[in-house]
């Protein structure tokens, strides 16, 4: 079943509850509903956290709590779903959505050397924030979406596979009210 699945590799409730940059959601962050997980809550919380792994911004993990907390889907799998972008895979993800906005906004693509210090950020994060953030949003929401609707119909398959299983176990079954 996709619950046992997605809870084996979910973070610690307690973990999150505790964290501190979390402390502006007050009593929110302790609403059970947040805490479930079933096909509605595991779809939203797939749709929030790519979503936001998308955003070219610091603090991700914040931004896809506050929405969670908001749309009330599963809190700890779309903060765990924002490590999509981690440093290995965000310079691939973060140019081919820079790409994605380049041809949104019909902008040449720069061929732009990259080099992590605060004097690059200033010069050539100015020139790129405009493609990079529309191709970023773009993509996320793209993605996101495309994975909602994914685990809806995976869980949904997944639940009518168990029932058709436990129906043809109890049809082999001999029946012993004779």
């Amino acid at each position: 079943m996709p619950r046992k699945l997605i809870k084996r590799y979910l973070p610690d409730p307690r973990t999150i509850k505790g964290n501190r940059y979390l402390s502006f959601l007050g009593h929110r962050i302790h609403d059970p509903n947040l805490w479930h997980l079933n096909r509605r809550s595991a779809a939203a919380a797939f749709l929030v956290g790519i979503f936001c792994a998308f955003l070219p911004i610091p603090f991700q993990m914040v931004l896809a709590a506050t929405l969670a907390v908001v749309i009330r889907c599963n809190l700890p799998l779309s903060v765990a779903l924002v490590w999509i972008t981690n440093p290995v895979t965000m310079p691939g993800i973060f140019y081919f959505t820079y790409k994605v906005g380049c041809y949104l906004l019909d902008t040449p693509i720069r061929n732009i050397p990259f080099e992590m210090t605060p004097q690059w950020l200033e010069a050539e994060l100015g020139a790129i924030w405009e493609p990079l953030l529309a191709g970023s949003i773009l993509t996320g929401a793209v993605m996101g979406s495309f994975c909602y609707f994914m685990i809806r119909f995976y869980w949904r398959w997944s639940v009518g596979r168990s029932w058709r299983a436990r129906q043809l176990r109890r049809s082999r079954e001999p029946d012993t009210k004779e």
